[in-house]
């Protein structure tokens, strides 16, 4: 029974992924700026030199870089569910870059600001989602527990700060910057616990 249960959540945090994945590309496409994860890895991107089309090349590098950091500083944030957050999380930003150019076709402002918000919500459901399942965080979510840890702080106010300084750096390294990375800023923690509370006891 338990084994059962446990391949259900798998399955189910493997949807969280692919949720977070066309979030993020959704809100790089639409060029309106890019949320405070994906600023960071916009600006590994553009530090790399990399394309823009090469963005989950750049996301797999980071989320590798940051599993090793929670090694040595959160390592009961490490579980089965960061190794089955990294290994598809690039292949389904692509996807979201393939799907933004088929969704949203118009090339006008409401159209992109459409795709901003449909972006943002589906990275808030898809982190709510993975970190309910309780199988183990990504590695951007760890490295935000972590602070929380350190700091005795509730999620949200970790998560502000955390995407303060994801923010920061992104930009210095030539991530873009606009309307879109203030909003999740401000909006993702709160609506993260909320979401991750109520498929918590939908699980239950």
């Amino acid at each position: 029974m338990k084994k059962k249960i446990e391949l259900r959540k798998c399955l189910i945090a493997v949807a969280g992924i692919l949720l977070v994945g066309v979030g993020v590309a959704f809100n790089a496409m639409a060029q309106l700026g890019n949320d405070p994860v994906g600023i960071f890895y916009d600006g590994i991107r553009s530090a790399m030199g990399l394309q823009a089309k090469q963005l989950g090349m750049a996301s797999n590098v980071v989320n590798i870089v940051l599993a090793i950091f929670l090694a040595f500083t959160g390592r009961r944030y490490l579980n089965l569910g960061t190794l089955i957050y990294i290994l598809p999380y690039g292949f389904c930003v692509d996807t979201g870059t393939f799907l933004y150019g088929k969704i949203f076709v118009a090339d006008a402002l409401w159209c992109q600001i459409l795709g901003c918000v449909a972006g943002c919500l589906l990275l808030y459901t898809g982190v709510a989602i993975f970190i309910a399942m309780d199988i183990g965080l990504d590695p951007m979510t760890g490295t935000a527990m972590v602070v929380r840890d350190r700091l005795h702080w509730d999620y949200k106010k970790a998560k502000w700060l955390f995407d303060g300084c994801m923010t920061l750096l992104g930009f210095l390294l030539g991530g873009t910057l606009g309307v879109v990375t203030i909003l999740p800023a401000v909006t993702a923690g709160p609506a993260i616990q909320y979401i991750a509370g109520k498929v918590s006891r939908a699980m239950k």
